[in-house]
């Protein structure tokens, strides 16, 4: 088995979910997930069939990003892969109805930040084993910046 770490190439001021689904009509359902759940939401997203033909499926509202996850897909090389990549939506407002898709298995992870995936491969194929998101903590909040986690929730309307 050898294990490869691939970074997620994106714009800063996008966010992606990357997870695990299967069959042909992922694309297909989790297109119309994003576009009833957010108005105007503007994605790419990507799916690598694993069995069959083998193709990256994708679809997508904004043609930069739907590039953007096929390239970081067949980078990735996993089967039953799935990349989102997100404009004017973030993954706290997709994450509930995308886990309602029957053909989503699990999710990796939902993020903004820069992202690693490592895949592991054998004779078989490939297989995400994870990813690494974000950087390691620098310490721990201080009374200080729970008051300023709680201020900008409440600043951006997210509780009351």
């Amino acid at each position: 088995m050898e294990l490869t770490v691939i970074d997620i190439k994106k714009p800063d001021d996008v966010n992606l979910i990357l997870a695990q689904s299967h069959f042909i009509k992922t694309i297909e359902d989790v297109y119309e997930c994003l576009v009833t759940t957010v108005p105007g939401i503007k994605f790419g997203l990507a799916f690598v069939e694993s069995s069959g033909p083998r193709l990256i499926r994708y679809s997508g509202t904004d043609d930069e990003l739907v590039k953007l996850a096929r390239e970081n897909l067949m980078r990735i090389g996993a089967g039953h892969s799935l990349l989102i990549l997100l404009k004017n939506a973030y993954p706290i407002n997709i994450l509930p109805r995308l886990k309602q898709v029957q053909e989503i298995a699990g999710i990796y992870c939902a993020t903004a930040n820069s992202c690693q995936v490592i895949v592991a491969e054998t004779e078989k194929g490939r297989g995400i084993l994870g990813v690494i998101d974000g950087e390691t903590p620098l310490g721990e909040e201080s009374e200080k910046e729970i008051k300023e986690r709680k201020e900008f929730l409440r600043m951006i309307g997210y509780k009351k």
